[in-house]
């Protein structure tokens, strides 16, 4: 069973060595593009921390084995949605970002996905077009693709819903 909790600010290198697999992972997989240029950078993630929107996934012996960051209220880059529209674009949702485990863990998008839930039923995610494991993972856990968004950098971003 995974447990969640808070990052602390010490846990900062570990948090960049997840990443450092989750693009590992990702390129595996056919996902060139998503994650490159440096990012996530240390600044991102140690903003995420300060802030409180940093969390860890620890296994069975409290090893951690992923991280994310959860947001709850508007997130800028949702305002507006194309060619698609929110199912629910009235009631207060939580955001997934920088979602990432070890290359060995399983279950930790799981996790995540049910512990966000129950924080707030009404969360969003956006991913790469590339992003095929992170787009099967957000659909069997019940997300409904809405249409694209676009990052503050025009990244374009597929984006998706879960009531």
């Amino acid at each position: 069973m995974i447990e969640i909790r808070k990052t602390d600010i010490a846990e900062l290198g570990i948090l960049m060595e997840l990443f450092e697999q989750g693009k590992r992972i990702m390129r595996k997989s056919g996902n060139l593009k998503q994650w490159t240029g440096g990012y996530p950078d240390e600044e991102l993630v140690k903003k995420d921390i300060e802030n409180g929107n940093s969390y860890v996934c620890l296994d069975e012996e409290r090893n951690i084995v992923g991280t994310f960051t959860f947001i709850q209220g508007n997130d800028p880059t949702y305002a507006r949605i194309y060619e698609g529209a929110w199912s629910d674009d009235t009631r207060p949702y939580g955001v997934i970002h920088r979602l990432a485990s070890t290359e060995q863990s399983k279950g930790v998008a799981s996790a995540c996905l049910q512990w966000c839930y129950r924080q707030i039923p009404n969360l969003r995610a956006d991913t790469h077009r590339d992003n095929h494991i992170l787009q099967h993972i957000l659909k069997k856990h019940g997300f409904q693709y809405c249409g694209i968004i676009y990052l503050l950098n025009g990244d374009e971003r597929l984006a998706f819903q879960k009531l």
